[in-house]
């Protein structure tokens, strides 16, 4: 893959050179795969999301005007095609109810998965993540695996960076619970007394 600037392969594939739109492709495909799944909870359904995100994308390249990064406007795209897809299927995006009232030691928790073996901890999280409900889970992946700001997130889900805020917070706060579930007791307390 290429290390050239989104603009020059976006600049390329507006000239007429495909080849460089397929660098794009292979640069996000997998950002975009994750966001659909993270919605529509269905590898198959999630393919299908990402290739008519690409697809629509692609016609509507001449219409990118680069107020924000290609990865912003794309995640856009993907976050809605994502959404017109369970529209359309008359699915929701799953949510669960979660009981956050009582406060959880989320610093323990966070020197519990320091201990792990990276693969390890990286696996435990994602498996946790799968479990928070549909937004929650777009949110964390956005925020903390993508690395994207709290405005680009705001620019992808057409919600303020104050709303973004709090429900980041919130999605935390259901991570630590559901981690806390998984994690066996005594592992935590093992590990929390560095």
């Amino acid at each position: 893959m290429s290390q050239k600037p989104d603009d020059y392969l976006i600049d390329k594939v507006i000239k007429g050179e495909n080849n460089a739109y397929a660098e794009l492709v292979d640069r996000y495909k997998q950002m975009v795969y994750t966001l659909a799944y993270k919605i529509v909870k269905n590898r198959e359904d999630a393919e299908e999301v990402a290739q008519d995100t690409f697809v629509k994308a692609y016609n509507a390249l001449n219409d990118f005007k680069g107020d924000s990064k290609f990865s912003t406007w794309l995640y856009k795209i993907a976050y809605y095609r994502s959404l017109d897809y369970l529209k359309k299927n008359k699915r929701r995006v799953e949510t669960t109810k979660i009981d956050i009232s009582e406060e959880y030691n989320i610093a323990s928790l966070d020197d519990a998965l320091d201990a792990l073996e990276a693969k390890d901890r990286t696996e435990i999280i994602k498996n946790a993540i799968q479990k928070l409900p549909g937004e929650d889970s777009v949110l964390i992946t956005l925020y903390y695996f993508e690395t994207l700001s709290m405005n680009e997130i705001s620019k992808v889900m057409g919600i303020s960076s104050n709303t973004i805020k709090v429900r980041l917070f919130r999605g935390r706060k259901r991570l630590a619970k559901i981690l806390e579930n998984n994690l066996e007791k005594e592992i935590i307390h093992s590990y929390g007394r560095k």
